[in-house]
């Protein structure tokens, strides 16, 4: 699958947004990069803005065709994506809701695995090389699963959570209540 994608047909992706979001206000989307800042945790705020400076650096020098995470609305490409991050991250998407949304017109949008992210954040060193071949990883569009990833002379294995770097115009997706006596029906 090409993983970058400037296009007019219609995309469904997912976001867990607050109740009362409305889409003028998906900037402020759980897998926005400095969400994690908000924490009070020091270090995990240090590790994921060097997380994200080193990517948008990488992009900025050989993947300036793919939108930047930072000026991207950070979207989920499928259903079961968005839930996958639930189950790795409960914190962040506490309290909200899975929203679905349709893009409307042009667009651009690359997906990426977001484990990656997870890998850049764990509190270990790596060279400069070592974030490069990260960085290069990620824009390519490859899994963390396809890489021998180590962490504490460790196999370190995460889900994919491919994520969505999305530039264009979403529109609501209204979705049908369901029954609380027969899931799956309204």
């Amino acid at each position: 699958m090409d993983h970058l994608l400037r296009d007019s047909s219609p995309l469904e992706l997912y976001a867990w947004l607050d109740d009362d979001a409305e889409l003028p206000g998906w900037d402020i989307l759980v897998g926005s990069p400095f969400a994690d800042a908000l924490c009070e945790d020091r270090l995990a705020s240090v590790q994921n803005y060097f997380a994200e400076y080193h990517l948008e650096y990488f992009r900025q020098r050989l993947y300036q065709h793919f939108p930047s995470r930072l000026h991207a609305a950070l979207l989920f490409a499928t259903r079961v994506d968005a839930q996958t991050f639930r189950n790795k991250h409960p914190a962040r998407v506490f309290g909200k809701v899975l929203t679905p949304a349709r893009s409307k017109g042009t667009y651009v949008c690359s997906f990426h695995d977001a484990s990656w992210l997870d890998y850049l954040r764990l509190p270990h060193s790596l060279s400069l090389a070592a974030l490069d071949e990260i960085a290069n990883h990620y824009w390519q569009g490859a899994l963390v699963e396809e890489v021998g990833l180590t962490f504490l002379n460790e196999r370190w294995r995460e889900a994919p959570v491919i994520e969505a770097l999305f530039q264009g115009t979403l529109e609501a997706v209204s979705v049908p209540p369901q029954s609380a006596w027969l899931p799956g029906f309204a």
